[in-house]
């Protein structure tokens, strides 16, 4: 088999993945470590084959600490102030596993990325369902469509910075 179809395939399967967890979080509200953690696994072990990967293995494991890293230090500041958990730590593991998958230097742009869709998907959110400002909503899809961004487009924020400047 040849290297692009090899890459063409994980892609989808990446994809469809994402796209299942991203389901599972907007009606649960949970991002279940049984599709997770094998993600973050996966994630490592297809980059660790040589010459079919995504990015180089110390990137891929790289990206899975500091994806899991950087969300769970938000949390413990944030919990540390206001005394209750801001985000959960599947999005952590999430986070984890598109580091995993695409390495440590796409995870400014995925969270980039996130973070402003996180805003205006979530204000929606909460006006369609009549809720305050102060309540929960799901954190997954938006890291899944921004994991997708960067797969399919990885320099998006780059490319779309550049033709705004």
């Amino acid at each position: 088999m040849n290297t692009e179809f090899i890459h063409f395939i994980a892609k989808v399967l990446l994809i469809l993945s994402l796209l299942y967890v991203a389901y599972i979080d907007w009606r649960t509200f949970r991002l279940p470590d049984h599709v997770t953690l094998p993600l973050i696994c996966f994630g490592i072990i297809f980059n660790a084959i040589s010459d079919i990967g995504f990015t180089k293995i110390s990137s891929a494991l790289l990206g899975a600490i500091l994806g899991y890293g950087i969300l769970w230090a938000l949390n413990t500041g944030y919990q540390t102030i206001k005394g209750r958990n801001g985000i959960g730590m599947g999005d952590a593991k999430l986070l984890a596993a598109l580091g995993a998958w695409l390495g440590w230097a796409a995870l400014p742009n995925i969270l980039l990325i996130a973070s402003f869709f996180g805003l205006m998907g979530g204000l929606a959110w909460l006006k369609l369902n009549k809720q305050k400002l102060n309540q929960t909503f799901p954190f997954g899809p938006f890291l899944a469509i921004a994991g997708i961004i960067e797969l399919l487009w990885p320099q998006f924020i780059q490319n779309f910075l550049a033709k705004l400047i």
